[in-house]
C-alpha cells in the first residue's frame, strides 16, 4: 500500500472526502517526523514505536578507494514492530498458507478488517530517556 492508496482507504471509510483524508494522513506523518526530529519517541500501541537512535563517529574506508574517512555520529530513526501487528502479520500469512491465498490480498483485508486495540487517542508522544 502506497500512500495515495491509503488516502482513499480512509476516506472511504471514514467517510470523508480525499482532501479530508490527504490532511489526515499528512498531519500523522508531520506529526510524527517533528517528534522525532526533536529527539522524542511516538509509540502506537499494538502497532510499534519509533524512537530516534544515536550512532558516535566512526573511521571507516572509502570502498572505491581505499582511504580512511571519519563518518560524523548522526541520529536516525528506528522502528520496533509492536506484539500485536507481529501475530496479525504472521496469521494472515498462516491463514494464507492454508488456504492457497495470495498474501497481498489476504495481509491487507487483515490489517484492513478490524481495529488495532487502540485508538488514535491513544498514540503517545513521549520525551525519550536522553532528552532532559
Amino acid at each position: 500500500m502506497v500512500k495515495s492508496e491509503l488516502i482513499e482507504s480512509l476516506a472511504e471509510r471514514a467517510d470523508i472526502t480525499l482532501a479530508k483524508a490527504e490532511e489526515v494522513v499528512d498531519l500523522f506523518f508531520n506529526g510524527v517526523t517533528d517528534t522525532l526530529a526533536q529527539g522524542n519517541r511516538v509509540e502506537i500501541r499494538g502497532f510499534g514505536a519509533f524512537t530516534v537512535r544515536e550512532y558516535k563517529s566512526y573511521t571507516g574506508r572509502n570502498p572505491k578507494t581505499g582511504e580512511q574517512i571519519t563518518v560524523p555520529p548522526k541520529r536516525l530513526p528506528f522502528w520496533k514492530t509492536g506484539q500485536e501487528l507481529k501475530q496479525r502479520v504472521d496469521s494472515a500469512f498462516l491463514s494464507r498458507d492454508a488456504q492457497g491465498g495470495e498474501p497481498g490480498n489476504l495481509l491487507q483485508a487483515s490489517l484492513l478488517s478490524k481495529p488495532f486495540g487502540t485508538s488514535f487517542s491513544e498514540v503517545r508522544l513521549e520525551k525519550s530517556k536522553s532528552t532532559p
